[in-house]
């Protein structure tokens, strides 16, 4: 099997982190295609017997990474007359736009669980995410993320406890 073959695998995983990261369906078709196009540039760079997942997901963050920067660099406000447009329109809670795949998202996952992990920080999020959905061990999440792995232990353990809280909130709401 060739490495193009071997990485469309993952192609479920890696989309599904794409949409938590982008929280837009057509930016996650668009971020995972970049990802495979990055992947199949540099195949040569990969090395056998290592981690293709983490590879990947590496790709991945990295270009979501940029994509933000570049368009927080890019970003204008608009000012119509005086008033200023309600950005917040056609997004949840979260502020995410609400699209057919995060409601599908959250009716497959209990409800109590999802709204939780869409309150996490990012750095949060993205570290629990990857390591008790998409199973990476912490190394593979250090080199996904950029940091080092105790601060991925730490994210995660503190992304739990949070999690932990926010449901506990939760149920306690719902018995009194």
């Amino acid at each position: 099997m060739s490495l193009a073959s071997d990485a469309l695998g993952y192609l479920e995983p890696l989309y599904a982190v794409a949409l938590r990261l982008t929280r837009n369906r057509a930016d996650a078709e668009d971020l995972v295609q970049d990802t495979y196009v990055k992947a199949l540039r540099s195949a040569h760079q990969f090395r056998p017997g290592t981690n293709l997942k983490a590879w990947l997901f590496t790709i991945l963050h990295n270009t979501w990474r940029n994509r933000v920067r570049d368009d927080t660099r890019r970003q204008v406000t608009v000012d119509v007359d005086g008033d200023r447009v309600d950005e917040a329109a056609g997004q949840d809670a979260a502020g995410a736009p609400e699209t057919p795949e995060r409601i599908l998202l959250r009716a497959s996952l209990d409800a109590d669980l999802q709204a939780a992990l869409d309150e996490l920080p990012e750095a949060f999020r993205t570290a629990v995410w990857l390591r008790d959905v998409e199973e990476l061990s912490y190394a593979d999440i250090a080199a996904v993320v950029g940091v080092p792995i105790g601060t991925v232990m730490s994210r995660i353990s503190r992304g739990r406890k949070m999690l932990f809280q926010r449901l506990s909130a939760s149920q306690v709401k719902m018995v009194s």
